[in-house]
């Protein structure tokens, strides 16, 4: 990687922290307000001298930086502690860093992590690999200080707002926790369901999108349940046609609660859905089969599963034997999607064999 000679010279330009407080803060309000941490960058170069001086770059910009000569100890640093950004050279000995980039793009538990490829390629096939593999942004050799200051800062404000969006999304699924707490016979249900709808879905192979909204549907499908009063929704059974009416609207009210957050998208089917029957005789919509999306026939095959093995106040827990033998007569008579409730029972048994 060969940087300008102006480099070192631009390594005497004022930092710029981002460190969430103004450096020198003091006083009452200095020593109240929270300090945020520095954003981490993860530089991976096999040349050390390249990878000490972009680390001494964005150092004296504020950044907590960490290095990696290769794709595998950059892949370890990333478990050991996920950074807010990569920047990685292509090539490396091992594997390029169009690879390392591929990999961590197709889990989902690294894929929002903005990652910058460094080369001094100029092909056009060689950005179009970097696009196929994720890769955000680009930086061409020579780099320019400045250049990668400006970009570095870019990233990383998008990787706040997408942090932020995780926060809400992590808030509305702890609200859904809170929505079970309200009932104690549904303890555990949502943590349950969100860990079987995912298994199912990767059972069917479904992609790792809808895998995650099947694990988010599974806490936020009865958030709506919020607005449902405590005596309708301890009741039970025997609702009266009143309180059955308002009972039927908490599909409507937890996508609307949700709706807002472009990061639901997929999980907004579930919570409308997941009280559908293919008959025709569920609610909100009273939507049939072929109508009735795949996520939320998933999700609530499992959710049928699951009440059905669940004690209530007006029923005991059936065994799996007694579950199955139900669900698959209620799918004959048109309340469930038949071929998902096989194919449930059959990913339940080999996970039973498998133990």
């Amino acid at each position: 990687m060969n940087f300008p000679i102006d480099f070192e010279r631009n390594l005497n330009l004022e930092g710029e922290a981002t460190s969430g407080g103004e450096a020198g803060s003091h006083g009452i309000m200095g020593n109240l307000l929270p300090v945020r941490r520095p954003p981490r960058i993860l530089v991976v170069d096999d040349q050390p001298t390249i990878a000490g001086l972009m680390s001494q770059l964005l150092s004296m910009s504020g950044y907590d930086v960490v290095t990696a000569p290769d794709a595998e100890q950059a892949e370890a640093e990333v478990r050991r502690q996920p950074p807010d950004l990569i920047l990685s050279d292509v090539r490396m000995p091992g594997r390029s860093g169009y690879e390392f980039c591929r990999a961590l793009k197709s889990d989902p538990a690294t894929r929002l992590i903005p990652f910058v490829l460094i080369t001094g390629l100029s092909d056009s096939s060689d950005k179009v690999r970097g696009i196929e593999a994720g890769a955000d942004d680009f930086l061409n050799k020579p780099v320019l200080a400045e250049e990668l200051k400006a970009r570095v800062k870019s990233l990383l404000r998008v990787k706040e707002f997408t942090d932020e969006l995780e926060t809400a999304d992590s808030v509305l699924c702890a609200l859904g926790l809170i929505v079970e707490g309200r009932d104690p016979y549904t303890e555990g249900h949502c943590e349950r369901l969100a860990g079987r709808a995912a298994e199912l879905g990767r059972h069917l192979g479904l992609d790792e999108d809808s895998i995650v909204a099947l694990r988010r549907g599974g806490f936020l499908h009865d958030l709506g349940k919020i607005a449902v009063p405590d005596a309708i929704l301890k009741k039970g059974s025997d609702l009266t046609a009143k309180e059955w009416e308002i009972m039927k609207q908490h599909p409507v009210t937890g996508e609307n609660i949700c709706k807002p957050l472009k990061s639901l998208l997929l999980v907004l089917p579930i919570i409308r859905h997941h009280h559908e029957h293919s008959d025709g005789s569920g609610y909100p919509d009273g939507m049939r089969a072929g109508e009735i999306p795949l996520l939320p026939r998933v999700l609530q095959v499992v959710d049928v599963y699951d009440a059905l093995c669940t004690a209530r106040p007006y029923k005991p827990a059936q065994s799996h034997e007694q579950a199955a033998h139900t669900m698959r007569e209620e799918a004959r008579r048109g309340l469930w999607d038949s071929e998902l409730v096989d194919e449930f029972f059959t990913m339940l048994a080999a996970q039973r064999s498998a133990a």
